[in-house]
């Protein structure tokens, strides 16, 4: 109580829509800015206590200012994320701790599809905002043959789809160039009047650059 009174003197700062509980992993966080991050996305994205553990374990804050410079910094302290633009919705790296599978890529890739897919409520909740599960294995038939995109969602701030290519080692030039034909395919078929232009992440297991 009496730290909770130190950090938070204005009463008013507090949140009605938090509960005790919140603070009480809230005040585990010395960094102010970081703390006020955590906060106000726990209040905007309506985060049980379990989900705010968890993404304040899996170092959202840090992973998100990873990518921003020290004004954004300052205004994700104040207003928590704020989706504009398609570098606003990646991370690095992606922390699918959920899924239950060994952090060395001794897997196969549709051992990770499946269980990201049997946790799907959680990788919604990793991935970010706006993101609606369109399918798996989507079939793309050009010129005869066909292709499969492992998953594919539609961000509803962004107006565009976002397509998520996983693979179990590095990410190499032609797992990109892949990605960019299916962009291609959806940009010139799938886009109907008022999407933008098509997003694509590939997820590789090793730490390297998350390409767009």
């Amino acid at each position: 109580m009496r730290k909770l009174y130190l950090t938070y003197q204005k009463s008013q700062t507090l949140s009605d829509f938090l509960t005790w509980s919140h603070y009480i992993e809230l005040l585990k966080i010395d960094d102010p800015m970081e703390r006020s991050f955590y906060e106000k996305e726990a209040e905007n994205e309506h985060w049980g206590v379990r989900e705010l553990k968890r993404q304040m374990d899996s170092m959202l804050f840090h992973r998100l200012a990873l990518s921003s410079d020290k004004q954004e910094i300052m205004r994700l302290a104040q207003e928590g994320q704020i989706i504009e633009r398609p570098e606003d919705i990646l991370k690095e790296p992606y922390v699918f701790e959920f899924t239950g599978l060994p952090q060395l890529p001794v897997y196969k890739e549709g051992d990770l599809e499946e269980a990201l897919i049997d946790n799907l409520s959680a990788f919604l909740l990793e991935l970010g905002k706006g993101f609606t599960y369109v399918g798996r294995q989507q079939k793309i038939n050009i010129g005869g043959n066909t292709y499969k995109v492992d998953l594919v969602f539609y961000h509803r701030i962004l107006k565009c789809f976002v397509l998520i290519d996983l693979k179990r080692g590095k990410v190499d030039h032609q797992d990109i160039g892949q990605m960019n034909f299916y962009l291609n395919y959806f940009r010139a078929e799938m886009n109907t009047e008022g999407d933008t232009e098509p997003i694509g992440i590939v997820l590789g297991a090793y730490q390297d650059k998350l390409v767009m």
